[in-house]
């Protein structure tokens, strides 16, 4: 297991800066979030995607994946009923998972819930056909493209891990599979989140997982306890990246990555 940090975290640095800050605190990636790129960081030109490979590689470390991957620009949405922004919204994930395999990303987390909200079911099904899409996408770049449940009321679509692997079954593509968001999963599950890991793992979808306190902090700085995460993670086997995502900075980005790494890697070095 690898730690990776969500690159938006400490978004006010350079990516070089960024690169450098995340290798000396002890990560081995970033999970990039293209929005910090700007609205157009999805199709970010050649040379700026061998310059991004260029600081990961001079700082010794992988973009490990992408995230957030609507979040810019404006106005997409993959359950709309106009079709010329349904489509956007599409070539935007193809082209996230195009960026994501060019970088070495390993998986594409959809989270992204303001772009996936539905209020009938004719909602649902057009955000199915773009996850199909991306899916084809995804095996033919040979990444996962990872479905995440995410917590009401922040999203009304996907919202239990049981929801995430229907649709993964529906959708039936080996490189579309789901993921863990501690924070969504502590407050949607009806067990604790080791427990849900035991069982989505058995499952053979779950591949990727996102750590974060349910106040929205980084593990560590709340109230839930992860070494029961971590122990569950090494218990099946899990051996892919653990990416660490708080929604709160306390006080800052860089000391609240400082301190989610010390806490997680302590966690992995008990026996």
């Amino acid at each position: 297991m690898q730690l990776s940090l969500c690159n938006e975290v400490i978004r006010e640095l350079p990516f070089d800066r960024q690169c450098a800050l995340a290798a000396g605190l002890g990560y081995s990636g970033l999970e990039v979030a293209p929005f910090t790129f700007g609205d157009e960081g999805w199709r970010m030109p050649p040379a700026k995607r061998a310059e991004v490979r260029r600081a990961c590689s001079d700082a010794g470390l992988q973009v490990s994946g992408l995230h957030w991957l609507l979040a810019a620009p404006a106005g997409l949405s993959i359950t709309t009923a106009d079709r010329t922004v349904w489509q956007s919204s599409v070539d935007v994930l193809r082209g996230s998972i195009e960026l994501c395999a060019e970088l070495g990303g390993a998986y594409l987390v959809h989270g992204s819930p303001a772009q996936r909200r539905v209020s009938d079911p004719a909602d649902a099904r057009r955000a199915e056909e773009a996850w199909a899409l991306a899916a084809e996408a995804a095996q033919k770049a040979g990444v996962v493209y990872c479905l995440e449940a995410l917590a009401k009321p922040d999203c009304n679509l996907v919202n239990t891990l049981a929801e995430a692997v229907a649709v993964v079954k529906r959708i039936g593509n080996p490189a579309f599979r789901t993921m863990i968001d501690t924070l969504a999963a502590s407050l949607m599950e009806p067990e604790p989140v080791a427990d849900a890991i035991h069982r989505l793992m058995a499952t053979g979808f779950m591949a990727h997982i996102q750590l974060n306190d349910r106040n929205k902090r980084g593990p560590g700085q709340g109230a839930d306890k992860f070494a029961p995460v971590v122990r569950a993670l090494r218990e099946t086997g899990y051996d892919g990246w653990i990416a660490m995502e708080p929604f709160v900075y306390e006080p800052d980005g860089a000391t609240c990555a400082a301190r989610m790494i010390g806490y997680v890697t302590g966690l992995l070095e008990q026996p």
